[in-house]
């Protein structure tokens, strides 16, 4: 029986990030419109579809060998599964979701001690209730099916609820008292898969891959012509992600200069490098970026 590596797919809302994700890395994932079994260009990996608030009970027990969740669900679910990496990557932007207590705005409620009695409602209840033992708060703790945030005030006291940016609360006049859980996404692995010498090195090589995607997303690359008494002058200018690649030219009075930095400096950096006395500056995009 050939080798073959049982990847679990975030389904819902995480779905588009990661296969944008994995195809920046080199993988094409091709969604079906009715199958859970979507179709990867790797003959030694089967994905499967799964929600992320179920992924790591699925990994843990061996029924996937590695998938990509959320911490937050690894802790709500207690699962134990080895963390091969921290992907920091969302549905909208490259920062971690966070989990926050909420209330109406014109609530009394100023902090997680007086919810003492209270109803709360959330999609993650061990998390939940964890939080509220933290803080000794005894409080009654309903599992919400969705649309929490309409909940409050005539279902319930207060929400625990997943923001990346919080225009959702805003626009349903709640107000944060505290934040719960801040959570990225893991590429998590079964123990006994981890163990496997054929399968660790497969998923080492794909989220080293996923990396090297994530870490070209903001950089890219600049070359340029330098006139050789300038060069000092010019490399002074550079933020280089190692040392820049300095190559000698046809002309002994001028090198070529190659370096790759944050794409949010080249606005400002490329005019100070023309002034410098570089010329032929070029800009291209990365794929990968492997430290």
């Amino acid at each position: 029986m050939p080798n073959l590596l049982k990847l679990g797919i975030p389904a819902g809302s995480l779905q588009e990030a990661t296969a944008g994700l994995f195809r920046r890395a080199g993988y094409k994932i091709t969604f079906g419109s009715r199958s859970y079994y979507p179709t990867i260009d790797d003959d030694e990996i089967e994905c499967l579809l799964i929600r992320a608030q179920e992924m790591s009970r699925y990994v843990e027990d061996g029924v996937l060998d590695a998938g990509l969740t959320g911490h937050d669900w690894i802790m709500e679910n207690g699962s134990d599964v080895h963390e091969v990496a921290e992907l920091v990557f969302s549905k909208v932007s490259r920062r971690p979701v966070r989990w926050v207590l909420c209330v109406p705005e014109d609530s009394p409620v100023k902090t997680v001690k007086d919810l003492n009695g209270k109803r709360i409602a959330t999609e993650a209840v061990g998390l939940t209730k964890s939080y509220l033992e933290r803080h000794g708060v005894d409080a009654r703790v309903e599992f919400s099916w969705g649309a929490t945030e309409v909940k409050p005030p005539q279902l319930a006291d207060a929400i625990v609820e997943v923001t990346e940016t919080g225009s959702s609360l805003r626009a349903n006049n709640l107000r944060i008292v505290d934040e719960v859980l801040r959570s990225t996404t893991r590429f998590i692995a079964n123990h006994r898969a981890y163990a496997d010498q054929w399968k660790k090195q497969k998923i080492d090589d794909i989220v080293l891959m996923l990396q090297g995607a994530m870490s070209a997303e903001s950089k890219v690359g600049l070359m340029m012509n330098v006139p050789s008494e300038k060069l000092k002058q010019v490399l002074a200018l550079l933020p280089a992600l190692q040392r820049p690649t300095v190559s000698s030219l046809s002309d002994s009075d001028w090198v070529d200069v190659n370096t790759v930095l944050d794409e949010s400096v080249v606005r400002r950096i490329i005019p100070r490098l023309k002034s410098a006395g570089a010329r032929g500056i070029v800009e291209y995009p990365l794929n990968k970026v492997i430290d």
